[in-house]
């Protein structure tokens, strides 16, 4: 669980998981516990969490990612699910409606890091964006690979660095609390002048 030593600073993550089949009831929603379970590990700040479990429904997803970002003040927001190319799969559309910029990086690493297991990995679609003074991005939808994306693969030969490494700077970048991680789950990179 996260450290809620008062020494960190508080931290307000959304964790938005996009399914029609998990919001209906169909079955149990996986991503959302997941993600919890990693950040949990990864981060020693005390976190608030905002977690939503919406249909595949474009408008709906981006009216939840402005919610989260604009009323709830979520610092980071966290999407799993819809980013293939099924018709269904629109979580990428609805998250660059709602963009003030485009940050391709993370796309392009986990695209990266799931092409050391499956092929089928270039049909993902994640993006990610800065709305405000917060950094959404979108995942992908199975547990293992957003553990994967989210960790990296150090022990691959060669090894590849996961996304949040490189998280907490961002942040401290477009003006969010400053992360601490657990190193020993996720090494976050910080140039020395940044770093406290």
């Amino acid at each position: 669980m996260s450290d809620t030593n008062t020494s960190f600073e508080p931290v307000r993550i959304g964790l938005v998981s996009i399914s029609d089949r998990a919001s209906s009831g169909i079955y149990e929603d996986k991503g959302i516990p997941a993600l919890q379970a990693w950040l949990g590990r990864a981060l020693r700040n005390p976190v608030q969490w905002e977690p939503r479990l919406i249909p595949d429904e474009q408008a709906q997803i981006s009216a939840t990612l402005v919610e989260l970002v604009d009323q709830a003040g979520c610092d980071l927001v966290l999407t799993t699910g819809g980013t293939g190319p099924a018709p269904r799969d629109v979580t990428p559309e609805a998250t660059l409606a709602v963009a003030d910029r485009e940050m391709p990086g993370f796309g392009e690493q986990m695209r990266a890091i799931s092409l050391r297991f499956v092929p089928t990995a270039i049909l993902s679609r994640q993006v990610a964006v800065i709305r405000g003074k917060a950094l959404i991005i979108n995942l992908p939808g199975q547990p293992k690979s957003i553990a994967e994306t989210l960790e990296g693969l150090p022990n691959a030969s060669p090894p590849a660095a996961g996304i949040f490494a490189s998280v907490p700077y961002c942040i401290d970048l477009i003006g969010g609390p400053y992360l601490e991680t657990d190193p020993e789950v996720c090494d976050a990179f910080r140039p020395k002048a940044a770093r406290r």
